[in-house]
């Protein structure tokens, strides 16, 4: 965690919320974040993804540290990059500076076990819940997911990728990052699941 960078460009995004040891491909149009991108790739391509508030210029505390492992420029100016999913941080203060985008100053210590913890304190049984509700909430949204694929993936990807991917609301997903450990993050994403779909139920059995 020591090597992780303590002052990062920001990419605030309403409505995006990143996640350790996952896959999040942005499509760079905007000249502030072209020039942030380019700059970033010069320097360590580590980037930060945080949502914004709709107040404007306002920005959550948690975001997600992500590191650019592909990008291709394409011919009309665009920059397709994949950002992977490293470690959360919180927000310290903003740094000023003299470009277009902002940096912050962040802080990683609330969310030290994103590395370095490999063991996961979730029950076999919680996690095939978490799965099964998962299943049918996304077939309730007609949101077809490769179930067997996602199983595949060690727990820690499993969770963060469910969490990343639901259909909740992002006031929900950001719930979820603000909390520090997986076990929880599992646990809570199960009980927004089964909230949200027998609330579907019950607002099917009004309208019928």
């Amino acid at each position: 965690m020591n090597t992780l960078p303590k002052q990062i460009p920001i990419f605030p995004l309403r409505g995006v919320i990143f996640f350790p040891e996952t896959n999040l491909p942005l499509n760079i149009f905007e000249s502030r974040y072209l020039k942030m991108i380019n700059d970033t790739l010069k320097n360590d391509k580590y980037l930060g993804m945080i949502q914004s508030k709709e107040i404007e210029g306002e920005v959550y505390k948690i975001g997600c540290l992500g590191k650019i492992d592909e990008h291709k420029k394409t011919e009309d100016g665009r920059i397709l990059i994949n950002l992977k999913g490293i470690n959360r941080f919180q927000v310290d203060q903003e740094i000023k500076n003299n470009e277009l985008y902002r940096e912050f100053s962040v802080n990683y210590e609330p969310f030290k076990n994103d590395i370095n913890n490999d063991r996961v304190l979730l029950k076999n049984e919680k996690l095939k819940e978490l799965i099964d509700n998962s299943k049918i909430f996304f077939k309730k949204q007609g949101i077809l997911i490769n179930w067997s694929e996602l199983s595949k993936l060690s727990v820690k990807k499993q969770i963060y990728n469910l969490a990343m991917i639901s259909p909740i609301s992002v006031e929900e997903k950001q719930k979820l990052i603000e909390i520090a450990q997986l076990d929880e993050i599992a646990n809570t994403l199960n009980e927004i699941t089964k909230f949200n779909f027998y609330d579907d139920l019950y607002q099917n059995k009004i309208l019928q």
